[in-house]
C-alpha cells in the first residue's frame, strides 16, 4: 500500500472510495431514468468550471463565472433535448454573452479576462456537452455506461502498470509519474474493456470496441497532461479539494471531458 501511495502520488484507499461512490452515482440514476443522470452531469460541469475560474485568478484572470454557468447549463440541456447543433449555437451564444458581460464593467484587463472565461466555457463546458449528446439516445444510458467503463479502464490499467512496471517517464516536465509502461497499459486495459462493452452493452462488433478504446487511452492521457501543464502554469498542485484522494472534481473530469467527444462520434461509427 504505502508502495502505491509513493509512486503514484495518490491515498489510494481515499482514491479507490471516491471511485466507488462516484460510480455508484452514476449507476443509480442511470438504472431507474436516465434523465436523473442529467442534473448530475450539470452540477459536476458547473463544479468543474467554478473549480478552474478560481484557479486561473491566481494568477490574475477574474474570468466571469456567472454567463460561464449560465451558458454551461444551457449547452448540456440544450444538446440533450436538440441535438449538436443547439450545443454549437448555445456555445457561440455563450461567447457572446461572457463578451458583454465584462465588457460592462470596463475595458481594464478585459481581453485576459474574457480569454480566461471562453477557455472554461470550452473546457470543461462545451466538451462536457457531448455527455448529453450520448444520454440524449434511446439507449443513451448504455452508451453512458460504456463511456464511463471505457474511460476508468484507461485510469486504472495506466495506474497499475505505471506503478508496477513504470520506467520511462512520458513527459516528466509536464508529469513525472506518467510513463509510457503505463500508456501501454491503459491502452491495453481500454481496448479489451471496449471490445467486450460495446459487443455485450450496445451489440457492436469487438475490433470497434477495441479501436475505441486504444483511442480513447490516447485521449485520456492526452487529458491528463493538458490539465498536468495547465496546473504546472497555475503553480498548484490540485484544482481543488472536494474530492478526497483525487483532488478536486475538476482533476477527475480532465480526461473524462476529452474523451467524451472522441467516444460520441466513434459510437456514431461503430453503433450508430
Amino acid at each position: 500500500m504505502q508502495r502505491s501511495r509513493t509512486k503514484a502520488g495518490r491515498d489510494l484507499p481515499a482514491a479507490i472510495g471516491v471511485g466507488v461512490g462516484l460510480a455508484a452515482l452514476i449507476i443509480v440514476s442511470l438504472a431507474f431514468n436516465r434523465e436523473f443522470f442529467l442534473p448530475i452531469l450539470v452540477a459536476a460541469i458547473c463544479i468543474g468550471a467554478w473549480e478552474l475560474r478560481r484557479a486561473v485568478r491566481q494568477v490574475g484572470i477574474d474570468a466571469p463565472i456567472v454567463p460561464v454557468v449560465i451558458g454551461a447549463v444551457s449547452m448540456l440541456l440544450s444538446a440533450y433535448y436538440r441535438g449538436p447543433e443547439a450545443l454549437v449555437l448555445t456555445f457561440g451564444l455563450t461567447c457572446v454573452g461572457v463578451l458583454v458581460w465584462r465588457v460592462a464593467d470596463g475595458v481594464d484587463g478585459a481581453i485576459r479576462d474574457i480569454a480566461g472565461a471562453l477557455f472554461i466555457a470550452l473546457y470543461p463546458c462545451f466538451l462536457g456537452g457531448f455527455a448529453a449528446l450520448l444520454l440524449a439516445g434511446d439507449d443513451g444510458h448504455l452508451r453512458i455506461v460504456y463511456f464511463v467503463l471505457v474511460t476508468v479502464a484507461s485510469d486504472i490499467g495506466g495506474y497499475a502498470f505505471g506503478v508496477f512496471l513504470g520506467k520511462h517517464p512520458m513527459a516528466p516536465s509536464l508529469s513525472p509519474k506518467k510513463s509510457w509502461e503505463g500508456f501501454a497499459g491503459s491502452a491495453f486495459t481500454c481496448a479489451v474493456v471496449g471490445a467486450v462493452s460495446l459487443v455485450l452493452l450496445l451489440d457492436g462488433t469487438w475490433w470497434h470496441g477495441a479501436v475505441i478504446g486504444v483511442v480513447v487511452a490516447a485521449a485520456a492521457t492526452i487529458g491528463d497532461l493538458i490539465e498536468s501543464s495547465i496546473k504546472r502554469d497555475l503553480g498548484i498542485k490540485d484544482m481543488g479539494t472536494l474530492l478526497p484522494g483525487h483532488g478536486g472534481l475538476m482533476d477527475r473530469l480532465d480526461s473524462l471531458v476529452l474523451c467524451v467527444p472522441v467516444v460520441w462520434a466513434l459510437l456514431l461509427w461503430a453503433a450508430p
